[in-house]
């Protein structure tokens, strides 16, 4: 298919599911492929706080640290879901690898570029996107920053 954009995707229908291991594994491809999203808090003395979309794929874990020092902030930490579903506009399990809110910033491992194809939930439990992963930072404009831990792990 080809988004309005010209930008070729896939769509992917499947069972409803949130969670990285068993959606990747139901589209048929490794964690590695997969962009998890997890939406964090950052704090800044003397200024609000801040948010962010952080993309890393999906056999790695969120580096707050790293988020913390790439977005100058004193502590970041992982949003209520509450916040989290308000700011993307989608349920927990299928957030995108794009911002649609002034609020939000969107950050990404570099990582997460390196296989031929990247795959996320489509603001949707039962339907996935894949495409490659150039085209997604040309549409998304991710700040690309190391934010991912370096041991990979399983989760989901």
């Amino acid at each position: 298919m080809m988004s309005s954009s010209g930008t070729p995707f896939r769509l992917i229908h499947h069972r409803p599911e949130g969670r990285t291991a068993e959606a990747s594994e139901m589209r048929g491809h490794t964690l590695r492929q997969a962009a998890k999203c997890i939406v964090v808090r950052t704090r800044t003395a003397g200024s609000p706080p801040r948010h962010s979309v952080v993309v890393v794929p999906g056999d790695r874990r969120v580096d707050l640290e790293a988020v913390t020092h790439h977005l100058g902030g004193d502590r970041t930490a992982f949003a209520d879901q509450r916040t989290a579903e308000r700011l993307t506009r989608c349920r927990s399990g299928s957030i995108v690898p794009f911002v649609f809110d002034q609020d939000l910033e969107l950050l990404a491992d570099p990582a997460l570029l390196e296989p031929e194809e990247i795959f996320f939930n489509a603001a949707r439990l039962d339907r996935s996107l894949a495409v490659a992963p150039a085209d997604w930072v040309a549409l998304a404009r991710p700040l690309i920053r190391p934010v991912a831990q370096d041991d990979p792990v399983a989760v989901g």
